[in-house]
Parts: C-alpha cells; structure tokens; sequence
C-alpha cells in the first residue's frame, strides 16, 4: 500500500510537497536597509518583554528599521520570480537581555508580502500586512540620492490607509562598526494560541540561528523619526514606543542566512551575540 498523504513543510499540504507556501530552512536574504537608533520611555519598554527577558544594561534603547529585501531558498529558484523574491519590511527593535546574553525584541513588524509574513509568525514574528516604501540609492543621476556625505534617505509605513511611521536619514560619514541593535539576536515567542476544546495555549521563548553575515559599509547621520498617535485600538499601544529622543540614522547593505530556531531556556543562554535574525521575516 503506498503512502497517500499529503506532505510539505507548510500548508497547504498537497501529493508532492511542492505546493508548500514555505521552503524548509535555510534561507538566504540580502538587503537594503535604512534604520534609526532612538530612545523610547524604559518604562514603556519593559512592558513590551516577556518575563525571561530583563531591559538589560540599555533600558530604552530602541531602533526603527525599514529593509528593502531579496531571498532564496538554498536552490536559488525564487530569483526567478522577482515578484516572489522580493519584498519590503518596517519593524521596531527594543534592547533587551537573557541570562546575561545581549538580544533585541521586535514588539512590532509589517511586511509587503504573503510568504515572509507567514514565515515571520513561523519564527515568532509578530509581522502584520503594511505598504512599505523606501528611498533608492542610485549611481547615476538625480533621481536619487548617493551612499555619500549629503545623501538623504527616507522611509514610510502605512497599514490600512493609515500613516503609522516614517523616518528620515541625511548621511554624513561612513562608520566604524554597524549599529548595535543590528548585531544582536532577537527574542521572539512562537505562540499557538488554543482552539481545540481546553487546549491550552503555548507561547516559547526562541532565537534565531544565523550565519553568512556580511555588512556593507555602513554610513550614518542625522535622523528623523516619527511614530504617529491618534491611531486607532487594535495600534494604540505603538504609541506607547514613541521617540523620547532620536539618535543617529544608518544606511546599509546585509545579508544572511536563516537555519532555524534555538530556545531559550534557563542556562542556555550564549557568551557571544554576534549576528541577528532581524532580516528574516
């Protein structure tokens, strides 16, 4: 008797697995990025953490990034398919910290597109549907700017036909190092909510797995960063992590490669943060 079931690695579910809205791991991402570092109330912030997670030695310290993506699957075959391959994100990172070891929380995150939004929630993301648009570099021209003293980038995100943030970066040098928040692994709670009969939810607390980082330079300047109020319920508590204070704007190219997940369980926590998972919506 041969074996009729359906198979993949995510629904839906079909004879030869390929019909699978998502590849297995890994996945390989490359992008453009404009972020901006800024200080949100401590407060407010720790609100935002699970109980495993502490504020950590930088209570407040927040980032806003909005990333311009291209992925693949290990066999390349998405590059095909531009429309496939690409898509836009906006996100809000939180300093934060586990056992010791340096991480960032995402409380917030938008995409452009099916595919990394169902990924996201696979990771733990909290990633939502939103119009993402950013600023191109360009190398000929004026319509647009250079990755040069005097080059201004900008980033909007709307969800629904309504604004909830934009920034603004007007470069001035290049740096020595990437942004902090950048380098740092983030924390996310892959979380089943219950819908069998006294099924009881589940919520853990994971990491990503990551290797393949590069950077490009890296150039930095002066910000603008605004998160709106006035939103409606099911965004109100955005408002929470509203700027107190705008830090330094950064423009960048990364890349990297997504394996999995590792939990974080009381003494698991590791020496060493030196990559993210930021990127992998």
């Amino acid at each position: 008797m041969t074996d009729r079931a359906p198979k993949g690695y995510s629904l839906p579910l079909s004879p030869s697995g390929r019909s699978s809205m998502l590849t297995a791991p890994p996945w390989h991402f490359s992008g453009d990025v404009l972020m901006v570092d800024y200080r949100v109330d401590p407060e407010a912030a720790a609100a935002f953490l699970p109980p495993e997670l502490s504020p950590g030695r930088d209570p407040g310290a927040a980032a806003a990034v909005f990333a311009q993506w291209q992925w693949t699957s290990d066999d390349g075959a998405e590059l095909e398919d531009p429309q496939r391959a690409q898509f836009g994100e906006f996100l809000i990172l939180l300093a934060c910290e586990f056992e010791g070891e340096q991480l960032a929380r995402c409380p917030y995150a938008w995409v452009d597109r099916a595919v990394p939004l169902v990924r996201g929630w696979l990771q733990g993301m909290p990633k939502q549907f939103g119009e993402i648009h950013q600023t191109r570099p360009m190398s000929v021209g004026r319509a647009g700017p250079r990755i040069a003293p005097g080059g201004r980038f900008a980033g909007s995100v709307s969800v629904l036909g309504r604004r909830v943030a934009e920034a603004a970066v007007t470069l001035r040098a290049e740096s020595p190092e990437p942004p902090h928040l950048h380098t740092v692994p983030l924390a996310h709670n892959r979380v089943t909510p219950p819908w069998l009969t006294d099924e009881e939810p589940v919520s853990q607390l994971v990491a990503s797995t990551v290797d393949g980082v590069e950077f490009s330079p890296v150039w930095s300047g002066d910000a603008e960063l605004t998160l709106f109020d006035g939103l409606p319920a099911d965004l109100a508590d955005l408002e929470l992590l509203a700027p107190v204070s705008v830090g330094q704007g950064h423009c960048f190219s990364y890349a990297e490669t997504l394996h999995g997940g590792r939990p974080l369980l009381p003494g698991s926590a590791e020496t060493t943060s030196t990559n993210n998972d930021w990127g992998t919506p």
